[in-house]
Parts: structure tokens; sequence; C-alpha cells
């Protein structure tokens, strides 16, 4: 069974900066994701990372804010959040595809076959 472990929530400023982690157990994984669910929402898509070409995509909502990164040698994943708004609030879960292929963007999280149990992101003065 694959353990995913995220790390690294907390209560920052708006402004600020996160950076959260996600440890997986086992194998190096080819597609890793950080989705995000708010209080009565559904989870969304944040970032994911591709480990072949190390190609990322982001949701249009933290582009240019967000950094999705891995480092293989540990099977981590990274997600730097820099200029956090209150409405990146949420419990961030690190989602991890074991099927070896996705189909278009990877943004479907139907598509990921692990979870962890979720790290809290609040962003308040």
């Amino acid at each position: 069974q694959v353990q995913v472990v995220e790390s690294g929530g907390g209560l920052v400023q708006p402004g600020g900066s996160l950076r959260l982690s996600c440890a997986s157990s086992g194998r190096t994984f080819g597609l890793m994701a950080w989705f995000r669910q708010a209080p009565g929402k559904e989870r969304e898509f944040v970032a994911r990372h591709l480990w072949s070409d190390s190609n990322s995509y982001y949701a249009d909502s933290v582009k240019g804010r967000f950094t999705i990164s891995r480092d293989n040698a540990k099977n981590t994943v990274y997600l730097q959040m820099n200029s956090l708004k209150p409405e990146d609030t949420a419990v961030y879960y690190c989602g991890i595809n074991n099927r070896g292929y996705y189909t278009g963007d990877g943004s479907d999280r139907r598509q990921y076959d692990y979870w962890g149990q979720g790290t809290q992101v609040t962003v308040s003065s």
C-alpha cells in the first residue's frame, strides 16, 4: 500500500508564502499533483508534475504564484506558494497517479489513485 503524507500547511497573512511537501512511499510515480478543497466546495486541481519530462501544469487561479517541483531521490513533490490570497484557504491534498498513463492535462482528480490526509492552509490577517 502506498503511503502519502503532506506537510507544511499553516496560517499565513495575505501576501505571504508557504511550501508544502508530499512524501510518498515506494517507487517513483510518473504523475503527482496538488489539489485543494475549501469548505462547502469540491476538490479542485491546483498543479501537477510529470516526471518523464519535468512538465508542469497549473490552474489559472495559481499560475505565476505557485510552483510545483519534485525531488525524485526522496519521492517527494513540493508546492511553493507565494503571494497567497484569502481565497487560497483550503485543505491541500497530494494525489498520485499509479497507472502509468493519463488523459487530457492531468487535472481530473479521477485519474489519481492515492491521496494523502491533507494539510490545512489558512490565509488571513
